[in-house]
């Protein structure tokens, strides 16, 4: 049977009705997506744009000779040299006998046993004091030298300045030793840098320090937040994987004042 020709109008006007609701869908949701973009997506990338941070280091070793101090007392004998040869004197005496005498006997003395005291000493050895009898453990203690700013975008450019020009890195020199009596293993440092997300920079692992060595580095970064007294921390293991035999030292932090527009 065949429709009547009236319903062919209104049925094509219901398809278009309904291509019609489907092209506003469309043109809404393209829309919204692009409100959404430009609200969250650069919020997004600026999180995953961190601070650039500009390191150099410069590693300086222990500069002072191991000694031994060894005061010898009256049953002391010093082995020296290559070949562990010992040192000694002998004195002799000699007497001439003008007449024989007769011998004279004397009777000996009851003896007394005299205990021992019990001592303790220090030993300077490679400039690091070993107690006998105390653990020996590393000790890394760090120290700011200065504050200033970077002339170019490598760290041996830094300027020293209580004051960071507008556009310039802020930057920091600071010092880590180990004033332990023993060697570090590898470690890591942590710097807490005033940039626009508060970024914290986490070095990669730093040789090991043995007593008396220390590295000295600069570090400089950008994208900082304009301000006065802006803080800047540097903490040495900032991780607690070393035992210390002091564990207040590892960080220090200074103030900067950083131009902006």
């Amino acid at each position: 049977m065949n429709m009547p020709a009236m319903n062919i109008p209104a049925r094509q006007t219901a398809v278009n009705g309904l291509a019609m609701v489907g092209f506003v869908a469309l043109i809404a949701t393209g829309m919204w997506l692009a409100v959404y973009s430009a609200q969250y997506i650069p919020s997004v990338v600026g999180r995953v744009g961190t601070a650039a941070v500009y390191l150099s280091s410069f590693f300086v070793p222990s500069s002072e000779e191991a000694s031994l101090s060894v005061v010898p007392t009256a049953s002391t004998t010093i082995p020296f040299g290559d070949t562990g040869a010992i040192a000694t004197s002998t004195m002799s005496t000699s007497s001439t006998s003008i007449m024989p005498t007769t011998p004279v006997v004397t009777p000996a003395k009851p003896t007394t046993t005299v205990p021992g005291k019990t001592s303790t000493s220090t030993l300077q050895i490679s400039g690091v004091s070993v107690t006998p009898g105390v653990p020996a453990l590393p000790d890394l203690k760090t120290t700011i030298t200065a504050v200033g700013y970077l002339a170019t975008s490598s760290a041996e450019s830094f300027v020293a300045s209580s004051t960071v020009p507008t556009g310039d890195r802020p930057a920091i020199r600071f010092t880590i030793k180990n004033i332990g009596t023993k060697a570090t293993d590898t470690w890591r440092f942590s710097a807490s840098i005033p940039t626009q997300n508060s970024y914290v920079y986490a070095s990669p692992d730093q040789q090991s320090l043995a007593p008396g060595d220390s590295i000295d580095y600069a570090l400089g970064f950008d994208s900082a937040t304009a301000g006065s007294n802006k803080i800047i921390s540097v903490t040495a293991d900032f991780e607690n994987l070393i035992t210390e035999s002091d564990e207040h030292n590892n960080a220090a932090s200074t103030t900067i004042t950083i131009l902006g527009s």
